[in-house]
């Protein structure tokens, strides 16, 4: 934009403001000189005027020809008025056409100068901005807080992550107030070696319940609440204790590849490869429906394996949104738990109630979600039928486990 000029303000350098006053026409001088010319000749009608093909001329009434003085030279006749000029006119001319550029000149010049100035005192400004960037964001978490009612997080040593009427922070700005649903939560990490406790929080959490019932908001709203608190927030809650967490993992929706021969299961894969490869005991992981992307056995089976290593190897805070109701029986191992996202049915509709609770769920309700969404009344009543004989001829096939890590984590398809 420098070339094209207009980024220095009127008033801040003087030779700058003549210059623009002299590309834009030189309307004062114009007006004065117009006055000195009707003083001069007495011809009261004569005007000064501009146009693109014969620049500044003088126009004079023929009425007046007689009155014209011997150094005006005509330029162009019009009707009822001939046009001329004048060496002073002609002069003002080229100085108002040179004016333009040299007013760009000149903005560029200030504009250099500007840099050089502001790269001498580069060191100073840097500090003052990250001075004011610490400020804007601790003034921004501390309106929030104030305005939200969120409390002060206590961090600990230990690797516990006690939320007690946690809050996701975008959804309580975005929705109504008092619509937004609290929810405990309570996770210890635990080291595969260690003994746990007799009342110990479990390690995994394994989330259940229907589609729209609020299993991903619930693991979200633990990992952004850890991130807060570690930042030096407030947190949308009524208390909290936390453990440092040294990463957050987490696995969440589904998205391909393509340009890169990656399909949607195989992003999902190598996303949980990372997690498992990367995860510490102090690491808090989210995972939300690990292998949905492939047939419902190997799915459940990659789930399975996927909690059991979290569990054996690892012992790190795991939240686990699952449709596979199938790995409530998890719950048997050291430090995996059970948590139900609640639901009621009230005659043939659904009320989510967004609360989270103890416990598995028992029926994942996907048929009346996609009621929900508008699938037509024929495709749902089908449906129906198909789940009913599917549930009643279900039979999961024994598969043992090629090498059985311990006797009590058996497969469930055992």
């Amino acid at each position: 934009f420098a070339r094209e000029g207009g980024f220095v303000r009127p008033g801040f350098d003087g030779q700058l403001d003549r210059l623009r006053e002299l590309s834009d026409g030189g309307k004062a001088w114009i007006t004065q000189y117009q006055a000195r010319e009707i003083e001069r000749t007495g011809i009261a009608s004569l005007k000064v005027g501009f146009n693109r093909v014969f620049g500044f001329f003088l126009e004079v009434g023929r009425s007046h020809a007689e009155r014209v003085p011997p150094d005006y030279v005509r330029k162009q006749t019009v009707k009822n008025a001939e046009r001329y000029t004048t060496p002073e006119l002609d002069e003002r001319q080229r100085q108002v056409l040179g004016a333009e550029e040299e007013a760009v000149r000149r903005e560029i010049e200030l504009l250099d100068e500007l840099r050089g100035f502001v790269a001498g005192e580069r060191g100073r400004l840097d500090r003052a901005s990250a001075i004011l960037a610490i400020l804007d964001v601790l003034v921004s978490l501390a309106d929030v807080a104030r305005r939200r009612g969120w409390v002060r997080p206590e961090i600990s040593a230990g690797g516990e992550l006690e939320i007690e009427a946690g809050r996701h922070p975008v959804l309580e700005e975005m929705l109504p107030a008092g619509t937004l649903v609290a929810n405990d939560l309570a996770l210890a990490a635990r080291p595969p070696d260690g003994p746990p406790g007799a009342d110990a929080a479990p390690a995994i959490l394994l989330v259940t319940g229907p589609n729209m019932g609020g299993k991903s908001t619930f693991i979200r709203q633990a990992a952004l609440v850890a991130v807060l608190a570690q930042a030096g927030s407030f947190v949308p809650a009524k208390r909290c204790r936390l453990g440092i967490v040294d990463r957050l993992f987490a696995r969440i929706g589904a998205g391909d590849d393509l340009a890169r021969g990656a399909s949607t299961f195989l992003v999902e894969m190598s996303q949980t490869a990372r997690i498992l490869n990367r995860a510490s005991g102090r690491s808090l992981v989210i995972l939300d429906e690990v292998g949905r992307g492939t047939s419902t056995f190997d799915g459940l089976a990659i789930a399975q394996a996927v909690v059991e290593h979290l569990q054996g190897s690892i012992g790190c805070r795991t939240l686990f949104a699952t449709h596979y109701l199938q790995l409530a029986e998890l719950s048997r191992l050291p430090g995996v738990g059970n948590a139900q996202v609640l639901v009621r049915q009230h005659r043939d509709e659904l009320v989510f109630l967004h609360q989270v609770v103890e416990g598995a769920a028992d029926k994942s309700w996907g048929v009346h979600v996609a009621r929900l969404a508008g699938v037509p009344a024929k495709v749902i009543e089908r449906a129906r039928d198909l789940l009913l004989a599917l549930e009643a001829d279900a039979t999961a096939p024994a598969k043992p486990r090629r090498k059985p890590a311990a006797a009590e984590q058996k497969s469930l398809f055992e």
